[in-house]
């Protein structure tokens, strides 16, 4: 099959093909004459026509490519002219069947029409062609070999014509499995682009959250300040200096923010497994500190053996924290805060509840359920989506005493 391919202009180019298969046709018929015994068959001398006829036989296969009906026609008809002529032998005769360069000349075209052409011309050709050829080398025939000289032309360009379709067959199949697996690669492609942007969109939302967080900080630590700056001026220096260093983390978030927000061509050079890490459970009391930092009374207590997470989970839960803390000091702000993380066995969870005593002031601004700290994960819609993403289930409201909670259960098991 290797060979064929070639044949037919696969494996090299076209037309070196065709210029070759053209060469070897006319060295064929040139050596005819010198291999074909005296007494065998009588055959004119080759003369001029003899070479003209040959090379009309031999040359339209050059340019097969271009014309390939066209080439056919005339390489049949130079090869039927050499036999009516008798310079060739007859394809079936008293000496039996042969078939020389000339005949193979004419399957060659056929071959290479029925690789190069579609279905509709070259059936015109298994339809049309190959009987009426096989018929004037059946006339040309001696008498009592006619039958055997048609059946022996069309045997022979039927097979010539049945290998060309093969043929392009199997190379319209295999140009199928080619496409198909670029189509394949090229939905690869698009799948992964669309799972690092989506990365890339949850990780922005995630320093999102914690810029806004940090941005909270700091309008409450300065507030404090100006507040205590008369009384207590070392308490103000400190609020200053939190104010300072909570300033410098949120230039890094916001460092971290824009390496994210990158394109795929800005990146290169870039190494993802440099950048710090997702905080975690773990991260928590920082955060408590933190907020106490801004004058926020929290009261922060673990119960319970803690237990491996995700990183998915270790994430939410610091978020919840986070987003919950964010909110009171927003709408709370300076108060009483209680958070509290329950380690459970069975089943095997994690209860968070944070939960503030309200506003000093008789008039606090409205918790919206839709909408709390701008940029904080979109308030208490966003801890539900978290939540939702691990599992979990979350409850929301105010207390009846005053103030307000969040009730938030991961289910570990």
């Amino acid at each position: 099959m290797r060979a064929i391919r070639s044949v037919a202009g696969h494996g090299i180019p076209p037309a070196v093909t065709d210029a070759g298969l053209a060469l070897l046709v006319i060295g064929g018929c040139l050596a005819l004459p010198r291999i074909i015994p005296a007494d065998d068959q009588a055959l004119r001398t080759p003369d001029t026509w003899w070479l003209v006829l040959v090379l009309l036989t031999a040359a339209p296969l050059a340019v097969h490519r271009r014309a390939p009906l066209v080439s056919l026609l005339i390489t049949a008809s130079a090869a039927t002219t050499l036999q009516g002529l008798a310079y060739v032998p007859q394809v079936a005769g008293p000496q039996g069947t042969s078939i020389g360069p000339t005949y193979l000349a004419v399957a060659t075209s056929v071959f290479l029409t029925a690789v190069r052409r579609g279905p509709w011309l070259t059936t015109a050709v298994a339809g049309v062609f190959v009987p009426l050829d096989a018929l004037a080398e059946g006339l040309l025939a001696p008498a009592g070999h006619r039958l055997a000289a048609c059946a022996t032309v069309v045997v022979l360009l039927l097979a010539a014509w049945a290998f060309g379709r093969l043929a392009r067959a199997r190379t319209a199949i295999r140009d199928e499995a080619l496409e198909r697996a670029a189509a394949l690669e090229r939905e690869q492609a698009a799948n992964a682009r669309a799972a690092v942007m989506h990365e890339r969109a949850r990780i922005a939302r995630e320093l999102h959250d914690i810029v806004a967080h940090n941005v909270s900080l700091m309008v409450v630590q300065t507030i404090a300040a100006d507040r205590v700056q008369d009384r207590t001026p070392e308490k103000a220096h400190e609020l200053h200096a939190a104010v300072e260093q909570t300033g410098r983390d949120t230039v890094t978030e916001l460092r971290r923010l824009l390496d994210v927000l990158r394109t795929e061509e800005e990146e290169e050079g870039r190494d993802p497994s440099k950048e710090p890490p997702q905080p975690t459970v773990d991260a928590v009391p920082s955060l408590v500190d933190s907020v106490r930092a801004t004058g926020l009374d929290v009261d922060f207590a673990v119960s319970g053996t803690p237990i491996a997470l995700p990183a998915g989970t270790h994430l939410t839960a610091y978020r919840i924290v986070q987003e919950a803390l964010t909110n009171t000091l927003k709408h709370a702000g300076p108060t009483r805060v209680r958070v509290n993380l329950v380690w459970d066995d069975q089943p095997q969870r994690l209860t968070i509840r944070i939960c503030d005593d309200g506003p000093a002031d008789p008039a606090p601004a409205p918790r919206d359920t839709a909408a709390v700290a701008p940029g904080a994960g979109h308030g208490l819609v966003g801890m539900r989506e978290r939540i939702a993403a691990v599992g979990g289930t979350l409850h929301t409201g105010p207390r009846p005493g005053g103030g307000y909670c969040v009730h938030a259960v991961l289910d570990l098991s």
